[in-house]
């Protein structure tokens, strides 16, 4: 495991509760969950079994409350969500390979 400082750092190290992560994105806990269910995000749980959030899985789950605020259904969100952040990926890929 890093140091504390990198782990901070590290948008995927789970770092917030379940409370903090839904009071961070102005949601409850049970949409947290919605989206778990929805496949949107997967939480790290501790070892006592608690949900822990990344700073990547709460930017996904922001997005989903925006969207969702904005009359998305809750699958339509998740399913764009998953498709943009692919999409980034593969830019992100080619991109890579332009300059190997």
């Amino acid at each position: 495991m890093g140091q504390p400082d990198d782990m901070l750092d590290d948008e995927d190290y789970p770092a917030y509760t379940m409370g903090r992560a839904a009071e961070i994105i102005g949601s409850s806990p049970d949409f947290l969950r919605r989206l778990g269910e929805a496949k949107l995000i997967d939480p790290i749980r501790s070892g006592g079994g608690h949900r822990r959030y990344s700073r990547y899985q709460l930017r996904l789950a922001a997005r989903a409350r925006e969207m969702c605020d904005q009359g998305t259904d809750m699958a339509s969100a998740c399913r764009i969500i998953i498709l943009e952040d692919q999409l980034e990926e593969a830019l992100r890929q080619n991109e890579a390979h332009r300059h190997d």
